[in-house]
Protein backbone atom coordinates (compact mmCIF):
# COMPACT_ATOMS: atom_id res chain seq x y z
CA UNK A 1 0.00 0.00 0.00
CA UNK A 2 2.75 2.46 -0.90
CA UNK A 3 6.04 3.28 0.80
CA UNK A 4 6.31 1.18 4.00
CA UNK A 5 8.59 3.78 5.61
CA UNK A 6 5.96 6.49 5.29
CA UNK A 7 2.78 6.32 7.39
CA UNK A 8 -0.42 5.87 5.36
CA UNK A 9 -2.65 8.83 4.63
CA UNK A 10 -6.21 7.75 5.27
CA UNK A 11 -9.16 9.77 3.98
CA UNK A 12 -12.69 9.41 5.33
CA UNK A 13 -14.68 11.10 2.58
CA UNK A 14 -17.76 13.31 3.02
CA UNK A 15 -21.02 11.49 3.67
CA UNK A 16 -22.96 10.18 0.69
CA UNK A 17 -26.72 10.75 0.45
CA UNK A 18 -27.33 7.68 2.63
CA UNK A 19 -24.83 8.92 5.25
CA UNK A 20 -22.15 6.34 4.47
CA UNK A 21 -18.53 7.46 4.03
CA UNK A 22 -15.87 5.97 1.75
CA UNK A 23 -12.50 5.22 3.40
CA UNK A 24 -9.41 5.36 1.20
CA UNK A 25 -5.64 5.19 1.44
CA UNK A 26 -4.05 6.80 -1.58
CA UNK A 27 -5.84 5.38 -4.64
CA UNK A 28 -7.02 2.28 -2.77
CA UNK A 29 -10.60 2.11 -1.50
CA UNK A 30 -10.44 0.38 1.87
CA UNK A 31 -14.17 0.21 2.46
CA UNK A 32 -17.48 1.93 3.07
CA UNK A 33 -18.31 3.02 6.61
CA UNK A 34 -21.74 3.68 8.08
CA UNK A 35 -20.46 4.43 11.56
CA UNK A 36 -17.22 5.17 13.40
CA UNK A 37 -16.98 1.49 14.39
CA UNK A 38 -16.91 0.63 10.68
CA UNK A 39 -13.88 2.89 10.18
CA UNK A 40 -12.10 1.10 13.04
CA UNK A 41 -12.92 -2.30 11.49
CA UNK A 42 -11.89 -1.22 7.97
CA UNK A 43 -8.51 -0.05 9.31
CA UNK A 44 -8.10 -3.26 11.32
CA UNK A 45 -8.70 -5.33 8.18
CA UNK A 46 -6.06 -3.25 6.36
CA UNK A 47 -3.55 -3.92 9.19
CA UNK A 48 -3.78 -0.26 10.25
CA UNK A 49 -5.36 -0.93 13.64
CA UNK A 50 -2.64 0.91 15.53
CA UNK A 51 -4.11 4.21 14.37
CA UNK A 52 -6.17 6.13 16.93
CA UNK A 53 -9.14 6.76 14.66
CA UNK A 54 -10.59 9.80 16.42
CA UNK A 55 -7.28 11.57 17.16
CA UNK A 56 -4.76 10.59 14.48
CA UNK A 57 -3.19 13.15 12.15
CA UNK A 58 -2.97 10.31 9.61
CA UNK A 59 -6.73 10.48 9.02
CA UNK A 60 -8.22 13.29 6.96
CA UNK A 61 -11.89 13.60 7.95
CA UNK A 62 -13.59 15.38 5.05
CA UNK A 63 -17.11 16.73 5.33
CA UNK A 64 -17.23 16.28 9.10
CA UNK A 65 -15.34 14.56 11.89
CA UNK A 66 -15.61 11.15 13.52
CA UNK A 67 -18.94 12.05 15.14
CA UNK A 68 -20.60 13.23 11.92
CA UNK A 69 -22.75 10.56 10.29
CA UNK A 70 -25.72 12.52 8.92
CA UNK A 71 -28.71 10.64 7.65
CA UNK A 72 -27.86 7.32 9.25
CA UNK A 73 -27.80 8.48 12.87
CA UNK A 74 -31.24 10.09 12.52
CA UNK A 75 -32.61 6.94 10.89
CA UNK A 76 -31.22 4.66 13.59
CA UNK A 77 -32.69 6.79 16.39
CA UNK A 78 -36.24 6.47 15.08
CA UNK A 79 -38.40 3.50 15.99
CA UNK A 80 -39.32 1.16 13.11
CA UNK A 81 -42.96 2.26 13.19
CA UNK A 82 -41.85 5.90 12.74
CA UNK A 83 -39.92 5.20 9.50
Amino acid sequence: MGDPTRPPHIVVHPPALDGSRRVTSGDAVLGLASHLDDVVEILRMADLDRIEVEESDLIDWQGGGPDDWPGLSEEHERLPEER
